[in-house]
């Protein structure tokens, strides 16, 4: 493979120059003098904030160094705590892996440069560990904002079951939305797996299975109580890379352990006073199917906006609005407050979802508080 040198960017330590500390003791020992301090010379690089570096990267890569393809093996990683990286190489072992310094350096928006899922080049070091020397470009990925900054929960996945309780917690649709949403940013196929339904009726959740499963995305009403379901979820995760997400407490660890109970996951109940799901699984792992394929199970989430989203293009996360966009007034119309926009005109007629039309809104103001009808 051919192979050529390129200026990366790196981190910035500071937003300006560390000042110069010594003025109280150089006050305590001369005084004050008329004279203005001559300040140090001080050799620094164009732009006080630039950091660059030159690496050896291949030809079809943008920043990822090139590595000795004799000495490292490629590998997957499995799952990521702390400063340490679970990584499963190709023959099967499983290294505990830091990342190398230069890579953790790179100027980056994303939270971590290594996420689960990545396939990585690994440098041995002893019969245990290793370190990352190369992250290979992504596909499929499942995002959020956090911090301002990019949470990648998963990479090269095919697949995300977005698992919502009916009950404890209760269900919300809106961030159902925002998840098919960072499904279409991410091309990954959505599956919604609406759980818990021994605890509800499961006659009043025709209609949201009913809309969704219209949009093209398979709905499925599940119970790892009763075992509703899980034959068909089984189904859909056989032979693929799939990741299950969704808020704390809603059943992701259940399901997993009706779809394979040898796992055995751990599982925890939800709060009875702010019906809000503690924590059980903390790190994203990625756990392999005696059936056929891989499955990520990941950390309840409280709060997911979308990352690297503009106003402009959250429309085009709603395929429903698609038939009414051209009908608006205005080619460049928001669907929020103009007059004669179409969208807003099958809204009122009950052609498109109220429901869908606030997290529309949510979505476009970037803040996703926009409440929707009880």
């Amino acid at each position: 493979m051919a192979k050529k040198k390129k200026r990366v960017d790196l981190k910035k330590n500071r937003s300006k120059p560390a000042r110069d500390k010594g003025w109280t003791r150089g006050f305590q020992q001369h005084g004050y003098t008329e004279e203005a301090p001559v300040s140090a010379e001080r050799v620094r690089t164009k732009g006080d904030l630039s950091r660059k570096r030159t690496i050896e990267t291949d030809a079809d890569s943008d920043h990822m160094p090139r590595v000795d393809q004799t000495l490292c093996l490629p590998g997957r990683v499995v799952t990521v705590f702390g400063l340490d990286n679970l990584v499963q190489t190709a023959d099967g072992r499983r290294l505990r892996c830091k990342v190398r310094q230069v890579l953790k350096s790179l100027s980056t928006d994303e939270r971590s440069i290594v996420a689960t899922g990545d396939r990585v080049w690994v440098l041995p070091v002893s019969k245990d560990e290793g370190v990352i020397e190369r992250v290979e470009p992504r596909h499929g990925v499942l995002t959020r904002a956090s911090r301002g900054r990019e949470h990648v929960i998963v990479a090269n996945v095919d697949q995300v079951v977005i698992v919502m309780a009916i009950r404890e917690p209760d269900l919300k649709l809106h961030l159902i939305d925002r998840y098919l949403a960072s499904a279409t940013k991410g091309a990954i196929q959505p599956i919604i797996c609406l759980n818990k339904v021994d605890l509800a009726d499961p006659v009043a959740l025709q209609p949201i299975v009913g809309y969704y499963s219209q949009l093209g995305i398979p709905t499925l009403l599940t119970s790892a109580t009763t075992g509703q379901g899980i034959e068909r979820l089984r189904n859909l995760l056989r032979d693929r890379q799939s990741v299950i997400s969704g808020q704390s407490g809603v059943g992701k660890s259940s399901l997993l352990n009706a779809i394979q109970p040898e796992l055995a996951l751990r599982v925890r109940e939800v709060s009875e006073v702010n019906q809000k799901g503690k924590h059980t699984t903390t790190t994203a792992d990625l756990i392999a199917l005696d059936f056929g394929g891989w499955v990520v199970d990941t950390p309840g989430i409280r709060q997911f906006g979308l990352w690297d989203t503009i106003p402009e293009e959250v429309e085009g996360f709603f395929v429903e609005f698609r038939p009414y966009v051209s009908l608006c007034a205005f080619p460049d119309c928001t669907h929020t407050h103009e007059d004669r926009c179409a969208v807003k005109k099958a809204v009122a007629l009950r052609y498109l979802s109220e429901q869908r039309y606030f997290s529309y809104l949510g979505m476009f103001s970037g803040d996703g508080q926009v409440a929707g009808p009880d």
